[in-house]
């Protein structure tokens, strides 16, 4: 798995490991937005809402598509004073496309988070495990 190694100054850190199960969407957002303002991050910024929503389809994704592979899910969380950066990872081989044609015909949801987060400047992108069949989908939002 692609970690938070990859996120230099980021003072900010957490891993969250769920049950893929249809629960782990609202853990997920809850604890995120908990985790948000522990670290001084406004729940009223006006990027939280649009990221919030990204990681709880991301979520809904690993969930739905990878449960039969992927047990646990895993979230993880990084932040500093100008990036919120979020990654959720599962065990399934599919590398689905963020970007192009196939992004949206693979599925609309996919397509609808790239275009909300280049929307906010962020980006987005898919990392494959080093060791194994797994993949992270990164989110990067400023703030």
């Amino acid at each position: 798995m692609t970690g938070l190694a990859g996120l230099p100054a980021l003072p900010h850190r957490l891993v969250l490991s769920l049950p893929a199960k249809g629960h782990a969407v609202r853990t997920a957002r809850e604890t995120t937005e908990q985790i948000l303002v522990q670290w001084g991050i406004g729940l009223r910024h006006p990027h939280i809402g649009p990221a919030l929503l990204v990681l709880a389809e991301l979520v809904t994704n690993s969930v739905r598509h990878a449960a039969e592979l992927s047990p646990t899910i895993t979230v993880l969380l990084a932040a500093g004073p100008e990036t919120l950066a979020f990654a959720v990872h599962d065990k399934h081989p599919h590398r689905p496309e963020l970007y192009g044609p196939g992004a949206s015909a693979s599925g609309g949801g996919l397509a609808t988070v790239t275009e909300l987060i280049t929307g906010l400047g962020g980006t987005a992108a898919v990392h494959g495990d080093a060791k194994g069949p797994g993949k992270s989908v990164w989110i990067t939002v400023p703030l």
